[in-house]
C-alpha cells in the first residue's frame, strides 16, 4: 500500500482528524456514561456497582431499552416473552449441526444470527430485540454441544437467561452460585458506550437497515481481538503459563513479555485511566470461584500479573482480565468467551438501535484524501 503523506495538507482546515476517531463525539445517548478518570460506569442513570449488586440481566435489558427499571408486572412479561422466543428455527439448528465442528464459534454465531431474520413474521423492532436476545444463548450452547459430539439440549420455558444458558450448555440445571455468577457477567458486559461494535450497529441502523443486519455487523466487529476477543487471549496466556508446570512464574512471565515489547492482554483500556469498575466485581468473583473450584493458582497468578503491570507500567486490568478466569472456573471453554460477551452486549446494541432509529440521520463522516491527483494515463504495455 502507498505511504500516506500529510506534509502538504493544511491540517488547520481539518481540526477533527483523530486516528480511530479518538475523542470525537458522534452521538448523544441515554444508554451509558463512562468516566475514564474516576473509573465510573453508569447504565441509564444507575451506577454499575448498584446494578452488579442488585440487578438481573433481564432488568438490565429493560433498563437499557426503556431508560427505566421495570415494575414486577413488566419484568414478568419480559421474562415470558424471552422464554417464548428461545427455540431456534429448524433450519438454523440444521446449519449448526452441519457446519464444521472446528469452526470459530463467533463465525458460527454471526452466520446463525443473520439467518434468524428469515424467520421473523413482523417488522416490530421490540419483538426482534427480544427474539435475538433470547436466541443467541441457544445458538452458542447448541454449537458447543454439537462440536463436542453431544445432543443439542432444548431450552427450558422457565428460569432466567443465565440459568437457561448454563442448562443448555451443560445438560443439567445449574446451582444457585453458578447462575449468580453467569448473571453478574451478563450485567457487567451489557453496555459500554460508543465502542467499535456499538458504533457499527448504529451505523447500519442509520441506513434504515433491519435490526438483524445491525446485530450481525456488530458481532463481526466484536469478533476482532482488539475488541471482544481479549478475554480468550487472557485465558490462553494463563494456560500457556500453566504448561510450564512447577517453573511457572507469573512475575517473570510478565516481565519477559514486557521486555519483548509484547502486549499483555487484559491490561489497559481505550477509555479507563484507572481500574476498570467492572473488573472490580469480576476480581472478587474470580477469588471466590478459584477457592470453590480448586483454581486458586489462576487467581494468584492473575494478582501477581496485576501487581507487576502496575509496578512496571502503571497499567490496570480491564474487564477482560478477570472475566477469563471466572468463565474458566464455571466450565466455559476459552474460545466461547467472546460469544458470551455477545450474549450480554446484545442488550446494549439493541438499545442503541432503538435510540438511533428514534432520531436518525445517515452516518457519513468525511475522509481526508492524501493521495496523488490527476495522474497521466500510462498504457498497460508501458507500466
Amino acid at each position: 500500500m502507498a505511504e500516506q503523506n500529510l506534509e502538504n495538507i493544511d491540517l488547520e482546515q481539518y481540526p477533527h482528524i483523530n486516528k480511530g476517531l479518538a475523542g470525537i463525539v458522534a452521538f448523544s445517548t441515554t444508554k451509558s456514561f463512562i468516566d475514564g478518570q474516576t473509573g465510573d460506569l453508569i447504565y441509564a442513570g444507575y451506577h454499575i456497582d448498584t446494578l452488579a449488586e442488585n440487578a438481573t440481566f433481564e432488568e438490565v435489558c429493560f433498563l437499557l431499552w426503556n431508560d427505566r427499571l421495570p415494575n414486577q408486572e413488566e419484568l414478568d412479561e419480559l421474562h415470558n416473552k424471552l422464554r417464548s422466543e428461545r427455540q431456534l428455527p429448524e433450519p438454523v439448528i440444521e446449519y449448526i449441526k452441519n457446519t464444521r465442528k472446528d469452526a470459530e464459534p463467533m463465525a458460527v454465531l454471526r452466520t446463525a444470527v443473520s439467518m434468524l431474520a428469515d424467520f421473523q413474521d413482523d417488522s416490530n423492532d421490540t419483538n426482534h430485540a427480544i427474539a435475538v436476545t433470547a436466541q443467541i444463548p441457544t445458538i452458542i450452547a447448541a454449537f458447543d454441544r454439537v462440536r463436542n459430539g453431544k445432543e443439542v439440549v432444548s431450552p427450558l420455558d422457565e428460569g432466567s437467561t443465565a440459568f437457561n444458558f448454563l442448562y443448555m450448555l451443560n445438560g443439567e440445571k445449574p446451582g444457585q452460585a453458578a447462575e449468580k455468577t453467569m448473571n453478574l457477567c451478563l450485567v457487567l458486559h451489557a453496555e459500554h458506550g460508543m465502542n467499535a461494535s456499538t458504533f457499527t450497529c448504529r451505523t447500519i441502523c442509520a441506513t434504515e437497515s433491519d435490526m438483524f443486519s445491525a446485530v450481525t455487523g456488530a458481532i463481526g466487529a466484536l469478533k476482532g481481538p482488539l475488541h471482544g476477543g481479549a478475554n480468550t487471549a487472557v485465558m490462553n496466556m494463563l494456560l500457556n503459563l500453566k504448561e510450564q508446570g512447577e517453573n511457572a512464574d507469573p512475575v517473570k512471565f510478565t516481565k519477559e513479555k514486557l521486555n519483548k515489547k509484547e502486549k499483555m492482554m487484559g491490561f489497559g483500556h481505550r477509555v479507563y485511566k484507572t481500574f476498570d469498575p467492572r473488573a472490580v466485581h469480576l476480581r472478587k468473583m474470580s477469588k471466590e470461584l478459584s477457592e470453590e473450584t480448586g483454581h486458586e493458582y489462576l487467581y494468584e497468578w492473575s494478582e501477581a500479573m496485576v501487581k507487576t503491570m502496575k509496578e512496571e507500567k502503571n497499567i490496570d486490568p480491564n474487564v477482560d482480565f478477570f472475566s477469563a478466569s471466572v468463565y474458566y472456573s464455571i466450565g466455559i471453554q476459552p474460545d466461547l468467551y467472546t460469544c458470551i460477551f455477545t450474549m450480554s452486549r446484545i442488550s446494549g446494541w439493541t438499545a442503541h438501535f432503538f435510540e438511533q432509529k428514534a432520531n436518525n440521520r445517515l452516518i457519513r463522516p468525511r475522509a481526508l484524501y492524501v493521495g496523488e491527483k490527476n495522474l497521466d494515463w500510462v498504457p498497460v504495455e508501458d507500466r
